[in-house]
């Protein structure tokens, strides 16, 4: 298994929302992750 390291923010509630949902689910993605 290949350890990939991505840098996304956590999200704190003032970041937009949907901008922070499709990276979390575009990575997922990528990694084969289910999301």
């Amino acid at each position: 298994m290949v350890a990939t390291r991505f840098e996304i923010e956590k999200f704190d509630g003032e970041t937009n929302f949907n901008l922070w949902l499709v990276q979390m689910m575009s990575i997922l993605f990528q990694t084969g992750g289910k999301g």
